[in-house]
Order: structure tokens, then sequence, then C-alpha cells
């Protein structure tokens, strides 16, 4: 495998290779891999150096803001409160002055007392404790070697952590599923003690030791889980539940939330009581050296373990699972299963889960109990669109970090202060992203002129100022030759004027402006005058061929229109307008469509890297060719608009999708369909109702899309079953 090199984020240190319990499913010791038996019962000193020196020197190499350790075993407690002092003592002083330390350590309980909590009290070592549920769930597995019971230690040590000095170092319970427990016995039992999250891990098994499945059930363990989803559900979620949170996560487009789902590359080494450098530990349930990579603390450093073979097959994500996985709609959420669930002798580790009917029937059953999103209306999304330009601004004053010295502050003072219809006015403008969008690159990119660029927020606030009649003066930048103040227009003197600086004041509405020795004065600012041109306003929507930052489509743009040639295309768009409002009045674009920019080629309707409010057309259209171009760059803008403050789909480029247009990614195949159905009401030249009903289908059944991407699919279904009536009854 080729590509850049995964920094391991997370080790497991293993502090002692034996337990004081025999669970009969412990991967460690029931398993085919008993290398177990070779090591030293308890870390050694150097090995705690090394590790920590190796771990130190990996945070720093690969700039990794923090890292976790989680002490294991065996039972890490067996270790005793002195060589586990000696571990955190050298973890926190070696890797601490190089990143943030996340200390945890897991544990069977029996052995938890408040020396040890006093100790984890001091480095802030979290506790995480198995637990399989109710007593008659725990004795199942969990029981010492001569039979006895482990349940009451264990709720002992969870009322320790209970208490309000220690709950701090609460981390949660891990409970391994057993499908002969009754799985609400099991989850209310964990319920009732309050932990701050649980975690449910299916049992280990390969296809050489395939899990139990009673009278040869489809997906018993799915059923299992969902019957504890439901309880889960209907108890308000008030307890974090890992495997469903992943699995939520992942529908709605957001990361996996475990190791064991999910096609996150894999970042955790472990570390043996005697230095041996391994991948994870589950991996001992497939073959005897399953997770051995050669190499030791004592004489490797963690990036060599990242590049062996093992590890770099475990962060290929979509690449790394088979065929049958890539061609799963569920396998986003899933990821194929945990790596160790997929080995069989002849294949290896290149095979679905074991689990794989019951990954496909936990997701489908979580989806299915999952009320789709509804999606937002026109109005809405304008008012998000607003909202991320607010808080982009925010950004860039951030970023900026004083540099923009005495004119910054003064600009960033009097918009705050006009707060107000004006600058949402002016901030909804969607040309306004791009020049946030650029200048916050610049700034990031350490660009020559970035602050310069961010001045330009002094022409916002002056344009919010004449819009709300308030009065201020305020430096703003001259470029070019001229005064552009977005959502007005721009003075343009007929001599070229040097760049520098001018002066604005703004009163009453109207507003002076003082630069190079002359004065202009624009008492209207919606009526051309003396070197001052107005922005031209198309039937409700602007015509912007003057803003700087326009220049953002793949076509060229034109240069400004005189108000003859203006006035004209601005006739015309309005005709357009109205003949789309009489003949499909549903699809006709809405008020989020709020400008137009000529461009100087071109087929269609394109946008650019703006807010979604912007739309470049082609200036020669024919009037029937604009109408078309108008109503499908009204549903781009909506669709852009959406997917603003909606993730639509993940992992966009991973399959492509047969239809009409050719093989697609989800992204364009959403997009085409989207405008298609329009222009297919509007009788345009549009797939016929076949390709557009096989479009729609490949959607539906398209792994990327999230649970938004799916309810805009099925709203956008319903919309053609519509449209094919009509067309039916004509």
């Amino acid at each position: 495998m080729t590509g850049p090199l995964v920094p391991f984020r997370e080790i497991v240190l293993k502090v002692h290779s034996r337990c004081d319990l025999a669970c009969d499913h412990c991967y460690v010791y029931e398993a085919a891999d008993q290398s177990w038996r070779g090591r030293p019962r308890t870390v050694s000193e150097q090995v705690i150096s090394e590790a920590a020196r190796r771990l130190a020197e990996h945070a720093e190499k690969h700039r990794l803001p923090s890292v976790s350790v989680i002490l294991h075993g065996g039972e890490p407690l067996l270790a005793g409160p002195g060589r586990l002092r000696r571990v955190c003592e050298e973890l926190t002083a070696t890797v601490t002055p190089v990143a943030r330390l996340d200390l945890r350590i897991h544990t069977n309980g029996v052995l938890l007392a408040p020396r040890f909590l006093d100790l984890f009290e001091e480095f802030g070592v979290k506790v995480g404790i198995s637990l399989d549920g109710d007593r008659a769930a725990n004795d199942r597995h969990r029981r010492y070697a001569d039979g006895r019971s482990s349940h009451p230690q264990v709720l002992a040590a969870v009322a320790l952590l209970q208490q309000p000095r220690y709950r701090p170092l609460f981390l949660g319970l891990l409970c391994t599923v057993d499908i002969a427990n009754d799985p609400l016995a099991v989850h209310d039992a964990l319920v009732a003690l309050d932990p701050p999250r649980i975690d449910y891990l299916l049992p280990h098994a390969t296809w050489e030791s395939p899990p139990k499945r009673p009278g040869g059930a489809a997906s018993p363990y799915a059923d299992w889980l969902l019957a504890v989803f439901d309880r889960w559900d209907r108890q308000g979620r008030t307890i974090p539940v890992r495997l469903f949170d992943s699995v939520l996560s992942t529908l709605r487009g957001g990361p996996s939330l475990t190791e064991s789902l999910g096609l996150a590359p894999a970042d955790i080494v472990v570390v043996e009581t005697d230095g041996s450098l391994e991948q994870v530990d589950s991996l001992k349930s497939a073959y005897e050296g399953a997770a051995a990579t050669g190499f030791s603390v004592f004489r490797d450093d963690f990036d060599a373990v990242a590049a062996h073979p093992g590890v770099r097959a475990r962060q290929r994500g979509l690449p790394g699972v088979g065929d049958r996985c890539r061609r799963c709609p569920v396998v986003r959420s899933c990821g194929g299963g945990h790596y160790t669930h997929r080995y069989d002798a002849e294949r290896g580790f290149d095979n679905p889960s074991v689990y794989c009917p019951d990954l496909l029937a936990l997701v489908r059953g979580i989806e299915a109990r999952t009320p789709m999103p509804e999606l937002l209306d026109a109005a809405q999304l304008a008012d998000a669109g607003l909202e991320l330009n607010r808080s982009l601004l925010a950004r860039l004053h951030t970023a900026l970090d004083g540099r923009g010295g005495a004119r910054w502050a003064r600009a960033w003072e009097l918009a705050t202060r006009l707060d107000g219809p004006g600058l949402d006015r002016v901030l909804a403008d969607p040309y306004a992203r791009r020049w946030l969008l650029a200048t916050l690159e610049a700034l990031e990119g350490a660009r020559p002129g970035a602050v310069t660029t961010a001045h330009r927020l002094a022409a916002y606030t002056v344009a919010a100022a004449v819009h709300d009649g308030a009065e201020l003066t305020l430096p703003v930048p001259w470029t070019g030759g001229r005064l552009h103040l977005p959502t007005l227009g721009e003075l343009r003197p007929p001599v070229p004027t040097p760049r520098g600086v001018a002066e604005v004041t703004v009163a009453d509405h109207g507003f002076t402006v003082r630069h190079a020795g002359a004065e202009h004065h624009i008492g209207r600012p919606a009526q051309p005058g003396p070197y001052w041109r107005p922005l031209t306003r198309i039937d409700g929507m602007v015509l912007d061929d003057l803003d700087p930052y326009r220049d953002c489509f793949e076509s060229p743009v034109r240069p400004p229109l005189g108000p003859r040639a203006a006035g004209e295309w601005g006739r015309r768009v309005a005709r357009a307008r109205a003949r789309l409002a009489r003949s499909v009045p549903h699809y006709a674009p809405t008020g989020l469509l709020t400008t137009l920019t000529p461009l100087a080629g071109g087929e269609g309707p394109e946008v650019g890297r703006h807010g979604p409010g912007a739309l470049g057309l082609p200036l020669d259209l024919a009037d029937g060719p604009l109408a078309v171009a108008l109503l499908r760059g009204g549903r781009r803008a909506e669709l852009r608009a959406l997917l603003d403050v909606e993730d639509l789909y993940d992992m966009d480029g991973a399959w492509r999708h047969p239809s009409p247009w050719g093989p697609l990614p989800v992204s364009r195949l959403l997009a085409e369909t989207y405008e298609a159905v329009a222009v297919a009401a509007y009788g345009g030249d549009a797939p016929t109702p076949a390709e557009l009903g096989f479009a729609l289908d490949a959607l539906e059944r398209a792994a990327e899309l999230t649970l938004a991407g799916k309810s805009l699919v099925r709203m956008v279904r319903q919309e053609w079953k519509e449209v094919s009536r009509a067309r039916e009854h004509r």
C-alpha cells in the first residue's frame, strides 16, 4: 500500500499479562494466540521508559495535539498501585511536554479500591469497567477460575466510581453481547448503574470459529441489539451507547465512533509487557501470531509499526474491504465490520464480517427507526446562509488576531454597532462568502496582502450604513481606479486615480466620497450619477457585473455592461421568469436566488465558490434556453444552499453510478436528477421518463447518501410522480 503513514493516536500499554478472572469468552487467553504464556507478568521499568519515549517521539514528529494511552492486560490492576504510579509518572513527564495526554485504564473492576482511585485522580486516569449486565448475564462468562461470581465485586467497584470524588474518572461500562442473555434485563441493569457511557461489543469470532446462531437464525445479534436500541430510545437515550451513536453518526454523514465499525483508518498500536509492538489485541482471535509485527520499543519506533503491511491493510478505508462489501449500501456505517471478524484460513481477511447479516440488519433497523430529517425551505436556507457568513466573519476577526490594526478595529466596531437589517443585507450577498473564504485562506497561507484584503470589511460596513440610513465616516479601500460598495454599485471617475484609501461619510441613505483631492456626493445610490454606477435590479433580483469577487465561475465573467445592455438583459430575464412562474410555479426560482452575473462564455448556468444565491449565466442565451437555464440555476442554488447546512452524502467519488448522463459520482447524479425533474416539468430537453426513473433508482441504492440525502431523494421521487401524472394528462 502506498500513501502517507497514518500516525498512531492511541496506544494500548499492557501493564500485566495475567488475569484474576477466567472469562471463557476472553480473546487473550481462550483464543488461537497463546503468546501471553511466554511474556513477563508485569511490565518492566525499561519497557515503561522506552514506550513513553517512543510515544513522545511519535507525537512530536507527527505534530499530534493529543494522544491516548490505555492501560490494559490481562488485568491491569494486578500490576499494583506502585507499578501503575511509575507508568503514570513516566508517561506524564515524557509525553505532556509534547502533546496532551489522555490516560485510561480498562479493568474487570474486582480489585478496584480507593488506593487505585486516588492514584488515578492524581493523574487524571479514566476508568472503564467490563460488566455483562445483571448477575445472571455476568456470571455466564465472567467468573473466577473456581467458578465464583465476580458480580458483587464489580458492583462495588462501580459504586466507588459513583462517589462524587471519583465520578469524573468513570469512563463507562463495556458489555460483551451474549444472545443467550435477556437483552432488556442486561440493558436495564447497566442503565441502573448510571454510567457515563455503555459500549456493547460483539464477541470476537471468525469464519473459522463462527458465532453461535441458535436455530439457524439469520441475524440474532442484530435482533438482540435492536431490542436494546428500542429500550434505549424509549428511555430517552439519556446514556450514550457508542455502538448506536456510531451508526447514527454515519447515517447522518459523520464519522464512525468505534474501531469495530466504519471505514476510518486504524490508529492503535499495542505495547506488550516485554516491549513487543503488536497490532490490536483482537487479532489474537484469528490465529497464532496474527497480531505480531516483529518490532519492539527497544529497537523500533512507532513509524515502523505504522508501515507494517498488516497495519496498512487496516488503513485503506473502502479499498480495504472486499468487493461484496464495497457494493453494500450500508458499508459506510459498518465498514465491513471488525477486521478480525473477517478472517478465514483460506482467504485471510479478504472476506465480509462473520457478522455480516447482523450488521446489515442492525444498520437497516436503526435507519428504519430514525425519522427522516425535514429539509429546510427557501427562507430557512437563506437564514442559514446568512448565519454561515456571520460565523465566517467572526472567524476572520479571530484569525486576524490584532493584525488588522486600527482600520480593521474601526470597521469591526462600527459593523457590530450597526448590527441590523443593513448588515444582514450586505452579509447575505453571495459574493460576501467568496470574499470571506478567500481572505481566510490567504491568512491561513500567510500570503502577502491578506490583511489588506480583510480591510474590505469597511466597504460592507459603509453599504450597511447606507441601507439603514445610519451616519458614520470610515476609510474604505480604493482599488483598480474605483470604489466598490457591495449590494450598491461602484464609483469610477474617468481619470484613473491611484490605489489607496477613500474617506466615505454616510448620512441619510446617501454618502460622500473624498479621495485624491476630489469629492463625490451620491445622494440617491439607486440612481446613476456622475461617475456612479448602481447595480441593475432585475425583477426582484440583482444583476451584479461589478463585484470584484464575482470572478469565481468556470467561464470568464463579462466586463461591466452599459446601462442599455444591462436593462435589455434584465427585461429578457424578467420575461423568462414570468414564463416559468406561469407554467411551473412549483419549480420557478425562489427568493433564494438573488444575484445574476453575466458570463462571457459557457452553455448554461454556473455556480461558483460563493454563497448559493448567485448564478452565472451566458449573456447571449436565446429566450428559450435562458428560461431553462434559470430553472436549472434555481434548483442548483437550492441544492447548494442545502449542502451548506446538511450532509446529503459522504465519501463522494468513492463510487460511480450508472445514469442517463454516464457513470457519475453521487454529487453529480443527485444534482443532475434534481435539475432534470424540474426541466421535465417545464417540458424542456430532459431524459426520458424511464431514464429519470433509472437515475432515481440508482440514487436510492447509493451507499453515500445520508438520512438527509435520502429524504431529499424521497422528495424528488414524489415530485417526479407528480410530474409524470401531469405529463400523462397533457
